[in-house]
């Protein structure tokens, strides 16, 4: 029973993140859409801000055992690519 618990946990918490990174995500279209340009250093604050507060969730979720390693790698990669495509897309717009 404890491991189907601990399994339970290990899922929540990278549900939790994967909504974190995705919540991000979508900050920084409504951001981009409606506020600032990608230059601005309005911008640059919340979006480094944000990061910077997932990476240290995922860095506590590790140090738990919560999420592996691999795993929360990949999702910061995939947000980075996310907001990268979002920023070119934006770019090319303005």
């Amino acid at each position: 029973m404890s491991t189907e618990i601990e399994a339970g946990h290990r899922e929540k918490a990278y549900q939790v993140l994967k909504s974190d990174a995705h919540k991000i995500l979508k900050l920084i279209e409504v951001q981009m859409d409606n506020l600032t340009m990608p230059q601005c250093p309005l911008y640059e604050e919340v979006l480094d801000t944000q990061m910077f507060g997932l990476s240290r969730e995922i860095d506590f979720a590790i140090r738990l055992g919560l999420v592996e390693e691999k795993d929360a790698k990949e999702l910061l990669e995939s947000l980075e690519r996310q907001l990268s495509t979002l920023h070119d897309a934006v770019t090319r717009e303005k």
